[in-house]
């Protein structure tokens, strides 16, 4: 596949545009060349092509923490007064939709998020999935519904004690199950954890037993990590430690483990989650959302930790996330030079793309030779000079999810003109306003 006649912006660690440049995705679905445009076109002569057309020419975005599960939750109503605390939004939200859930309702879930996310131009996410009375297979159904539509998922089935000890063993078996799979199995769109719930919902038992299960296959854990200040509570009423002592005690971090919010930790839990390699996930909208507080991310940064963008399964345009990572800190701590917009890209681009490379095996989030044929083409057209130095703040204030025009993962073109071509979005919608109704009322009647 060729992409000719484009502004090209390669990502990675040291970004660089190629204008009027074209871009060669071999059959094997990897960049094998990227250049001007007339030497590019010479040297692939009668090859299918799509025409940027001037537009620019991006990675596709990656997210580092999703929950295609919580589809169903958008305009449900819960019953009573609105929740006042995180605890509680999750007793009388998440806990009880999650427990709605059967096989279909998992499958259309993955539908319209990673259709959602193909129409914003988010080509590679990491999911933390939990439907407790439909466990067994339920990573199955979710990964046939990514390879059918062409996107790359890292999947996880959330362990916790809080649905019984039968439910927490159920948990592990099948992430062991799916990882094992995939072993014997492998694909290009695929790549697993092992999903843990959060301290809170986690005896030592339970830890020990996942640590051992991971163990077998080499993997590491995707955590919700002190996002409210009742999972830290928890943690020192069970253990005496706060939540990131206890799970390193335990084996849990480490640089193949997600540890998600990270929003109640001290500095020593900063320096341990830096010392032991672990990944952190930000998801500000939901933070924001939930009322849980603010993570300290300008410092993690300049710390060097590993901190990668999610959304926590709200929408999945990866460019409204940006914008309110860019923002936030500088309401929250009053001061606007806190992170700028180039620290945002550095986290969502090169930090995502190296989470994405080490998952996969092979490298994700940039335009370059050896690089997966991930592109997205974007209708933006800016009114001012676009260049290496100031091409953040062009996608902070200027780019939305709305300008993706053509998302392509492994050179297959999963949307093209704003048309998705590998999933039936109405129809998967018209499904979803089917069945909401009864999911509703099983929410309701818990």
């Amino acid at each position: 596949m060729l992409i000719k006649n484009g502004t090209i912006w390669t990502g990675g660690e040291t970004p660089r545009f190629v204008r009027e440049g074209a871009i060669h995705i071999g059959r094997d679905g990897f960049i094998d060349a990227i250049g001007d445009n007339t030497e590019i076109e010479k040297r692939f002569p009668g090859e299918e092509s799509v025409d940027a057309e001037g537009r620019l020419v991006m990675p596709g975005l990656i997210c580092a923490h999703t929950h295609f599960y919580g589809a169903f939750a958008r305009g449900m109503s819960i019953p009573g007064d609105p929740p006042r605390t995180f605890v509680q939004i999750l007793e009388r939200l998440w806990w009880k939709l999650d427990r709605a859930l059967d096989e279909e309702a998992v499958r259309i879930s993955a539908q319209v998020s990673i259709a959602d996310a193909i129409r914003h131009g988010t080509t590679t996410l990491f999911d933390h999935h939990a439907s407790p009375n439909f466990i067994d297979g339920s990573l199955d159904v979710i990964a046939e519904v990514v390879e059918r539509s062409g996107v790359r998922a890292s999947l996880s089935y959330e362990i916790t004690d809080r649905n019984g000890l039968d439910g927490a063993a159920a948990g592990i078996r099948e992430n062991i199950r799916f990882l094992k799979k995939l072993g014997e199995r492998p694909s290009d769109r695929l790549s697993g954890l092992i999903g843990l719930h959060a301290s809170l919902t986690l005896s030592d038992e339970t830890l020990e037993k996942a640590l051992a299960e991971a163990k077998s296959v080499n993997a590491g854990f995707h955590i919700h990590v002190a996002e409210g200040q009742e999972d830290v509570d928890d943690s020192l009423k069970k253990s005496g430690l706060r939540v990131v002592h206890r799970l390193w005690n335990r084996g849990i971090l480490g640089p193949k483990t997600i540890a998600a919010h990270a929003v109640h930790i001290d500095p020593w839990e900063m320096e341990v989650l830096r010392r032991t390699g672990t990944w952190v996930s930000h998801q500000p909208r939901s933070n924001m959302n939930n009322a849980v507080g603010v993570a300290d991310v300008p410092s993690m940064l300049r710390g060097g930790m590993k901190v990668v963008l999610g959304n926590d399964g709200f929408s999945n345009d990866m460019f409204m996330e940006m914008k309110f990572a860019y923002l936030l800190p500088k309401e929250w701590w009053g001061d606007p030079r806190l992170m700028g917009a180039d620290e945002v890209i550095k986290m969502v681009i090169a930090n995502n793309g190296r989470l994405a490379t080490e998952s996969f095996g092979f490298q994700i989030g940039v335009i370059e030779p050896g690089a997966a044929g991930d592109v997205i083409i974007l209708d933006y057209f800016p009114y001012t000079p676009m260049m290496e130095g100031n091409f953040p703040w062009h996608v902070i204030f200027g780019v939305s999810g709305s300008h993706v025009n053509t998302t392509i993962v492994g050179g297959k073109v999963l949307m093209r003109d704003r048309r998705l071509l590998t999933l039936d979005e109405e129809g998967i919608a018209a499904r979803g306003r089917e069945i909401a109704p009864a999911i509703w009322k099983k929410v309701a009647e818990m």
